[in-house]
């Protein structure tokens, strides 16, 4: 029974987003392709990362949002800061998450440190990203593994939104933007990423071997979600 209450209050919690989520991607200039809703509802990390794609080979400063299912690539504007602008998405189910040893990399032949890399199951496509900091790097691992767990019991409890659901939330959109009397959604700020989940929930264990499919011990769902924090990011400007 206690589980079922849990399932029944993430249920309601999620469905509470997606107004917010809808927001956000309306803020986003140049969007292209389905809507974030289509498939996600969940923000559960996002951060700013340095990016190779091969076969470019050459590093660009991206921000990161990493949903249920997706990671979306954005990039700020010279000179409006706030400003994001679309610039693509990765499928997070056609993609494995593996750590990177600091050094030369085989795969891009370049020097890296605080990487790991997202690799293609079906195909040689590789991106690597590097974090400043260890920390963040640890950070970004733990959240590709709740996005996985995440998916994982979705499916288990045929989790989805609705076509209705998705209506309401563009109207919201539309509703909100109508009020501004604007065409468009100036972007909202956003704070600096926060970890997505408590303090030593996970550790990463040492004899962890790099190069593999990066796996952590299971956590605990529901404790400090993204969109908790979302009343920084609401607010629209003129």
């Amino acid at each position: 029974m206690r589980n079922v209450t849990q399932q029944i209050n993430e249920r309601k919690r999620r469905l509470e987003n997606i107004d917010k989520i809808a927001q956000w991607q309306a803020s986003v200039l140049d969007w292209e392709g389905d809507d974030i809703l289509d498939r996600s509802s969940e923000l559960i990390y996002t951060g700013e990362l340095s990016w190779i794609y091969q076969p470019y080979g050459r590093s660009q400063q991206r921000v990161f949002f990493l949903f249920d299912h997706q990671l979306v690539l954005c990039k700020k504007d010279l000179i409006r800061r706030d400003i994001l602008y679309y610039k693509g998405r990765i499928d997070m189910d056609r993609y494995e998450v593996r750590d990177a040893m600091d050094g030369r990399d085989d795969d891009f032949n370049v020097s890296v440190k605080n990487a790991f890399k997202l690799c293609n199951k079906d195909s040689e496509e590789i991106h690597i990203f590097l974090a400043k900091k260890l920390e963040e790097k640890i950070r970004w691992l733990r959240a590709f593994h709740e996005e996985r767990k995440m998916v994982q019991e979705d499916e288990k409890i045929g989790f989805e939104i609705s076509e209705y659901q998705k209506r309401q939330a563009a109207m919201t959109v539309r509703k909100v933007t109508k009020q501004k009397g604007v065409n468009r959604c100036t972007p909202p700020s956003y704070p600096p990423p926060q970890d997505p989940l408590s303090a030593g929930q996970y550790e990463v264990a040492e004899d962890m071997a790099q190069g593999e499919v990066f796996e952590l011990s299971q956590s605990k769902r529901g404790q400090a979600p993204f969109w908790q924090n979302l009343s920084r990011l609401a607010p629209f400007k003129k």
